[in-house]
C-alpha cells in the first residue's frame, strides 16, 4: 500500500519565477519578528540551505503562540495561504520539546496543510507558491518537516500588508 503523505510535487513548482522562485516580493510585516532579509534569501533564492539552527528561539515565536488556545495557523509569506496547523494531537510543549531537538519548528503530516505544500523527490517542501520551507527529515515517528520560521511566518492573505 502507497504511503499517503508527504504529497510530492515535481521541480516545476520552483521553476525561475520573477522574484525567485515566487512571483513577486514576500510580505512586509511578517510574523514572529523574523528578518525580512533572511526571509527573502532563505524563501525565495534558495534551494538547499536554512536559517541558522536555533533562529526561531531568538524570534518572538515562543512567546506569540506558547499561550494560544488553539493549534496556531502558519502562513506562506508569499501568498498568504496556510501552511502548518501545530500542534495538532500532541501539547505545545512536545511541539517545542522536539523543535529545540533538531533546531527548526519540526512539524508532522497531520499539522501540514497539504493543499498548499509539496514535497519534491529530493525531500525538499515547498509551497506552491514557490516558496522553500525546509526539507522532510523522517524519524521512528514517521515523516518530521522541518521547517525555516521565516518560511512560515507570513499573514493570512486577507490581513497580508501590502506593499
Amino acid at each position: 500500500m502507497a504511503q499517503k503523505y508527504p504529497i510530492k510535487g515535481d521541480e516545476s513548482i520552483m521553476a525561475p519565477k520573477a522574484h525567485g522562485t515566487v512571483a513577486a516580493p514576500l510580505q512586509s510585516n511578517l510574523r514572529y519578528g523574523v528578518d525580512p532579509a533572511t526571509a527573502d534569501r532563505v524563501c525565495c533564492f534558495n534551494r538547499h540551505y536554512a536559517e541558522h539552527a536555533g533562529y526561531f528561539l531568538e524570534t518572538d515565536w515562543e512567546k506569540t503562540v506558547k499561550d494560544a488556545k488553539e493549534p496556531v495557523t502558519y502562513y506562506d509569506p508569499a501568498d498568504g495561504k496556510p501552511l502548518f496547523i501545530a500542534p495538532k494531537n500532541r501539547s505545545f510543549a512536545d511541539f517545542l520539546k522536539e523543535s529545540k531537538a533538531h533546531g527548526w519548528p519540526s512539524f508532522r503530516d497531520d499539522e501540514v496543510v497539504w493543499e498548499n505544500v509539496r514535497c519534491l523527490d529530493n525531500g525538499e517542501a515547498v509551497s506552491l507558491a514557490g516558496t522553500h520551507l525546509g526539507h522532510n527529515l523522517p524519524d521512528k515517528k514517521g515523516n518530521r518537516y522541518c521547517i525555516n520560521l521565516v518560511s512560515c511566518a507570513g499573514n493570512p492573505a486577507e490581513d497580508a500588508p501590502k506593499e
